[in-house]
């Protein structure tokens, strides 16, 4: 159980000290990715593309925005339905409700236009260890996982076939094992 806080972070969304931390099991690094403060543990699939842009196009946005649609694409197979929400970074569900929650978390950097870190999908993940922090920043919205809205525990390893299906036919490559 992984808790990261990029570089634009504000230390105080940890609503944990040290001696909580460690009864949890829990850990705390700041990174040099953007975003803000988001956790990694088991049942999330998180994916780190590296990826020279240059061979691509040069624009970060348009960079997370594709993220972002293959995560939503993929959740549209498991009949959930994903979007956008103006201003906040990642993929929501119920956007402009009461019930706005997120369910994949994104955090990017490039260097000469290779990308580094990436996303975080909730698939089968633990949320409770989201309530030790206000997630990305943002107060007042909640968390969720695949999980939560099918109400089943969903194979981790379809989720990845799908995923990198998507990342395949957006980004239009071929990807070698």
């Amino acid at each position: 159980h992984v808790y990261t806080l990029g570089k634009s972070g504000d230390l105080s969304n940890l609503l944990l000290n040290e001696k909580q931390l460690k009864e949890k099991g829990a850990t705390f690094y700041k990174i040099n990715r953007g975003g803000d403060i988001t956790y990694h543990g088991p049942g999330q699939i998180v994916g780190y593309p590296i990826l020279d842009l240059d061979n691509f196009f040069t624009d970060i946005h348009k960079y997370m925005r594709f993220l972002e649609e293959i995560i939503i694409r993929t959740l549209q197979e498991y009949n959930i339905e994903a979007t956008r929400s103006e201003g906040e970074t990642g993929v929501w569900l119920d956007v402009n409700t009461p019930f706005a929650r997120k369910i994949c978390a994104l955090g990017v950097r490039s260097s000469r236009w290779v990308t580094m870190h990436g996303f975080a999908l909730n698939v089968n993940a633990n949320l409770g260890y989201f309530d030790n922090i206000i997630p990305c920043g943002i107060k007042g919205k909640a968390v969720t996982s695949m999980e939560a809205e099918l109400n089943k525990k969903i194979p981790m390893d379809e989720v990845k076939g799908k995923i990198l299906h998507h990342f395949k036919s957006l980004f239009d490559v071929a990807l070698l094992s």
